[in-house]
């Protein structure tokens, strides 16, 4: 796909549950690839860097340390996590700086059905999160129909359609 002609995909389902530090996203997404091939997608470095907001150093695919590398451009943080749980094709959990990511991978049909729960110290946040794994995993799909557009990271994400993204979940999010 040409990138300059890629879209967001339509919001996807979300919604906001507390936790004991913070808030957590729940993020879910159906997608057409089975749950071995979007599990190499979460765990692989060689993919990841094709469609994450980050650069992992190792596979994630096992328990244990990790850096993970926030990329905005040209600017780049690195970030500790912890891998606490996985359980290929079905559960990866990791921390990454203060926030915690759990992915759930279930067999839905020939693909598989994406739950995403982000959990952030400060609720306020979530909008925002939400519009950037949107975008973020709009960039695997493609990806693995073995169309890549390349990561959309960082402030070029407001090129296509972070803005919009961000306010259609504010709106979501707020009413439940």
């Amino acid at each position: 796909m040409d990138r300059d002609a890629f879209r967001p995909s339509p919001p996807a389902e979300v919604r906001a549950e507390p936790a004991d530090d913070g808030a957590t996203l729940v993020f879910v997404r159906d997608l057409r690839h089975p749950p071995a091939t979007v599990w190499a997608a979460l765990t692989d470095p060689t993919q990841l860097a094709q469609w994450a907001p980050f650069l992992a150093d190792r596979d994630l695919g096992h328990v244990g340390t990790a850096v993970l590398t926030l990329v905005d451009g040209e600017t780049t943080q690195e970030d500790p996590a912890t891998v606490r749980r996985a359980e290929p094709p079905h559960l990866l959990e990791y921390t990454w700086g203060d926030d915690l990511l759990r992915w759930e991978l279930s067999p839905l049909g020939s693909g598989t059905r994406l739950t995403l729960r982000h959990t952030v110290a400060d609720r306020g946040m979530l909008p925002m999160v939400a519009a950037g794994w949107h975008l973020c995993l709009d960039v695997a799909d493609r990806l693995l129909d073995g169309d890549p557009v390349g990561p959309i990271r960082g402030a070029e994400a407001r090129d296509f359609g972070w803005p919009e993204l961000r306010d259609a979940y504010a709106e979501r999010l707020s009413a439940g």
